[in-house]
């Protein structure tokens, strides 16, 4: 058994997160490995920018993601270990998850709030091949689908969805003209 100060695991669990954010929004969520369910879903929130996956469903994702991790995190460095490692995966999980909604339900607080719709709102709209990592593009620099993105055109149909988007008359509100526009 390897032994670990416990900071170690929680932040591999963080970095593992980036990963399996990555590799499950392109492969399982895009080209549907471990079947069509979850690639169902991602289609529909594609489509619907407002809609989410049911937490139903998410919860049986994660339970057949954690399951191994946290057994292989047991088998390495005990139960302690273990916990740890899952709980920087689930930490990380929840920030997703939390970002990726205030990105399509609310306006940015700061920097980061603006880089992360900018950069996910292209892959909705602009490329769906890039950008699959929506809290870093860490793995999309690694794996080459970055596409670094300024401005962002969206589907007059999908911007009422986006309620921080538009002001009062259906227009861009002044604070994003400069980043956003609407598709012609």
């Amino acid at each position: 058994m390897i032994v670990l100060h416990p900071w170690i695991p929680l932040v591999l669990g963080l970095l593992t997160w980036t990963l399996l954010e990555y590799g499950l929004h392109r492969y399982v969520f895009h080209h549907g490995m471990w079947g069509r369910a979850a690639a169902r879903e991602h289609t529909r929130h594609h489509k619907e920018v407002s809609w989410f996956a049911p937490w139903s469903s998410k919860l049986r994702l994660a339970a057949a993601v954690l399951t191994p991790l946290a057994l292989a995190g047991w088998a390495l460095g005990g139960g302690g270990t273990a916990l740890a490692y899952v709980g920087g995966i689930v930490g990380g999980w929840l920030g997703y998850e939390l970002l990726h909604r205030r990105i399509h339900v609310a306006a940015p607080l700061n920097g980061y709030g603006a880089w992360a719709r900018r950069h996910h709102l292209h892959h909705h709209f602009g490329n769906p091949a890039t950008n699959h990592g929506v809290t870093s593009p860490l793995w999309d620099w690694v794996f080459g689908t970055h596409e670094r993105v300024a401005h962002v055109r969206v589907p007059p149909r999908h911007a009422p969805k986006l309620p921080w988007l538009l002001d009062e008359a259906g227009h861009i509100a002044a604070a994003f003209t400069g980043t956003y526009s609407l598709k012609r």
